[in-house]
């Protein structure tokens, strides 16, 4: 190669790296505006086991629970959610068997409708489970959520996930 010249494969290259970099810019924004989910990238909700998404959070489905319905959502990181219905009567000793020890609140809890609720986790405020690195307790943190719907029933709500 003479004196004083450049290569141009390497200078070119160079070069073109930021116009790659808008185009793969542009196309990503145009995907996920023209994307009709809210999820364009994929990790959406999706059906998942009620046993295997309790479990996550350290807890099974009470015996008499009706009208479960149970998702699962991983992407970087994972979240299962239960929903399902108890008797009333049978709410008190679940969570008891299920998170014993751990306070229930009344006050501070999401959304104006929520009449009790108590969180698992590994956080300095909440409180940690005995065994939580055991199989089966995969989340690094477990919300329940408990509305009165009726004298009678209660509607549960479970979070589980991971950070």
């Amino acid at each position: 190669m003479a004196r004083g010249r450049v290569r141009r494969g390497p200078v070119a290259a160079v070069g073109a790296l930021p116009a790659l970099l808008s185009v793969w810019l542009v196309a990503e924004v145009v995907t996920a505006a023209a994307s009709p989910s809210d999820y364009p990238r994929g990790g959406g909700p999706k059906q998942a086991s009620c046993a295997e998404a309790l479990a996550f959070g350290g807890a099974r489905l009470p015996e008499r629970a009706y009208d479960a319905d149970c998702t699962v959502e991983s992407w970087l990181d994972t979240r299962y959610a239960a929903e399902f219905r108890l008797p009333r009567a049978d709410l008190s000793a679940w969570l008891d068997r299920t998170y014993p020890g751990v306070p229930r609140r009344t006050d501070l809890c999401a959304g104006d409708t929520t009449d009790l609720c108590l969180r698992v986790g590994f956080t300095d405020e909440d409180v940690h489970m005995p065994g939580e690195t055991s199989p089966g307790f995969g989340a690094h943190t477990t919300e329940v959520l408990v509305d009165h719907e009726s004298p009678r029933t209660v509607l549960v709500r479970l979070s589980a996930f991971t950070v």
